[in-house]
């Protein structure tokens, strides 16, 4: 039998390393018996499939209405599935009231004190855990939510005596979720910017639903009993400031309560830019660290206007920037600005689209009463923002590793979203790192532009709008826009600025950039209808914002749902 070769490094007694020769260096290594991960090479980190958690939990919610409920609700199951790839599901009672007995029912349905109503929720409860119970039972599901008031500790022990009665679910884990708000403040959004827009109150007038919905809250009041420690397991939420948890145990339970930790019911907007153009998206070559173009730096300048004359302005509850005179005023006479923050990555092409943001120094008073001098878009560059590392392939076109890798380009053409780059990271492993970003930007309370790159942020936008990750490598994010996300209740609202046309990335004649990325047939600006923002011929209009087009049209700039080819060379210019 022949004799395995000689390893290439030795140890000596000390402990140090000799390196052999390297004309004595094997050619091979003897492994006949190697480990082979059984996901394939491409191997997910287990984090985000979902391996590390075996065991099921329901969870149930509890709380009178507009108390964040669903909200909380819908984002534990969004968290849970997107970055863990856990399987869950919400059932929520109020649908299946509406479906058996219609909407717009009258407060008097909701009271205590009528037995056909409260008939008829129980029938709605019971056929909302019915379908709950067939869905937890399923091979691979990992957490199911019930979504109701469950106001009363004898609906609660129905509801868990329910689940252990079923054979075989015993061995489900059970945790309450209790939503307390007594704030007038945010009871009053909530129902102005939630409640208001369901189906119970679709059409009807705003004052008198605001009353009925007030009267109905009243009968759940009448009769509501705070969870307690003979309910069971249970995390308490209060006004999204007081946590109160009692016998929690186990892996999903314990992330459940660490993230709803995070969570609050406050109005939040997210301002998402890729960088201005670099001189490695002009080359078509993905990664690296380059500068920006000419087009870049033009980009970075109406970028710091529009933070100044957009995100730092007050807003109303619709989302629509104040006017000045709407606005109370500083102690400088100046109208007074929201606090915001500034997050980039570390990469220098992200630095230099950050460097003509303006830094004012405010006054704000916090939510818990704090008063502090705040440092307007204080730039935070974080390390997990930067793009999806290429590993071997940084530096180079798709063209070039078609032609140097064509292994790993077939590879990458056949499973974009596990494919991960000799030497370098997936999406996936891209989408652990981002876990923790995406709780704080749940936990911010602040409007946060984040200026990242394609990769990074076609994550954390199919995270909040609520796609499948599959769908997350393939979201098109173009140079010189800025998505607004508002996450709420019922899902999140975007608006898209086009603060740079491409039409003035090339006005210089300057050929189209070098890419291996095909040519759409019908490539370029496509409008749809969208939220629109016009300057008058009679207002102040930044002259960094003009655009040739937009003067054409409005004499100002346009905030529109802008749509570029996802093969337009230039827009969206290649990325990992």
């Amino acid at each position: 039998m022949t004799a395995a070769p000689a390893l290439p490094n030795s140890i000596s007694h000390d402990g140090s390393i000799n390196s052999m020769p390297s004309h004595e260096v094997p050619r091979y290594v003897d492994n006949p018996l190697p480990h082979v991960l059984p996901e394939g090479e491409n191997a997910t980190p287990l984090e985000v499939i979902g391996s590390t958690a075996s065991d099921k939990l329901v969870i149930i919610m509890v709380g009178l209405p507009a108390t964040g409920k669903t909200h909380i609700a819908k984002r534990i199951c969004r968290f849970l599935s997107f970055f863990h790839d856990i399987p869950s599901q919400i059932f929520n009672v109020g649908d299946y009231r509406r479906e058996l007995c219609g909407a717009q029912l009258p407060a008097q349905f909701y009271s205590p004190d009528n037995p056909e109503g409260v008939a008829a929720r129980k029938i709605a409860c019971d056929a909302a855990l019915a379908d709950l119970v067939d869905y937890i039972s399923q091979d691979g599901v990992r957490v199911a939510a019930l979504d109701a008031t469950n106001s009363t500790f004898e609906r609660r022990q129905h509801i868990i005596q329910t689940l252990s009665e079923k054979q075989g679910h015993r061995g489900i884990k059970k945790m309450f979720v209790e939503s307390v708000c007594d704030d007038e403040s945010i009871l009053k959004e909530n129902i102005q910017k939630v409640k208001l827009s369901t189906p119970d109150y679709k059409d009807m007038d705003p004052d008198q639903a605001v009353q009925d919905f007030l009267k109905r809250r009243e009968n759940y009041m009448a009769q509501y009993e705070p969870v307690t420690e003979k309910d069971g397991p249970f995390c308490r939420i209060i006004n999204s400031k007081k946590f109160i948890v009692s016998n929690i145990r186990g892996y999903l339970p314990l992330k459940v309560v660490h993230f709803v930790m995070n969570l609050h019911m406050l109005p939040r907007t997210f301002y998402l830019t890729r960088h201005g153009q670099s001189e490695y998206n002009l080359l078509g070559k993905i990664g690296g660290d380059s500068g920006l173009t000419p087009a870049g730096i033009e980009y970075a300048r109406r970028l710091a206007v529009f933070a100044k004359e957009e995100i730092a302005k007050r807003h109303d509850l619709e989302g629509n920037v104040m006017d000045d005179s709407e606005i109370s005023e500083d102690a400088n006479g100046q109208p007074k600005q929201r606090p915001c923050r500034l997050w980039t990555s570390t990469l220098r092409r992200t630095q230099e689209t950050a460097q003509f943001i303006q830094h004012d120094t405010i006054s704000h008073t916090f939510d818990n009463g704090d008063t502090l001098d705040w440092v307007q878009f204080r730039q935070m560059p974080r390390r997990n923002l930067d793009e999806l590392y290429a590993g071997t392939c940084d530096g180079m076109t798709y063209k070039e590793i078609e032609q140097v890798f064509p292994e790993e380009f077939a590879r990458r053409q056949a499973d974009k979203l596990s494919y991960r780059y000799p030497r370098g990271e997936s999406y996936m492993d891209v989408t652990l790192r981002l876990e923790p970003l995406a709780q704080e930007m749940e936990r911010t309370r602040e409007p946060v532009l984040i200026i990242g790159h394609q990769g990074i942020l076609r994550i954390l936008y199919a995270y909040f709008m609520g796609l499948d990750r599959k769908e997350a490598p393939y979201v098109s994010i173009p140079l010189n826009n800025v998505i607004e996300l508002t996450p709420h209740a019922y899902g999140c609202h975007e608006k898209r600025y086009c603060l740079m046309m491409k039409e003035e990335m090339l006005k210089d004649g300057q050929d189209e950039p070098v890419t291996s990325m095909p040519m759409a047939a019908h490539e370029g600006l496509h409008d749809t209808p969208g939220d629109e923002k016009h300057y008058s011929e009679n207002d102040d209009v930044p002259s960094q914002l003009l655009t040739p087009t937009a003067v054409q049209e409005a004499a100002g700039v346009r905030a529109i749902n802008s749509e570029y080819s996802p093969l337009d060379p230039v827009m969206n210019a290649p990325s990992c």
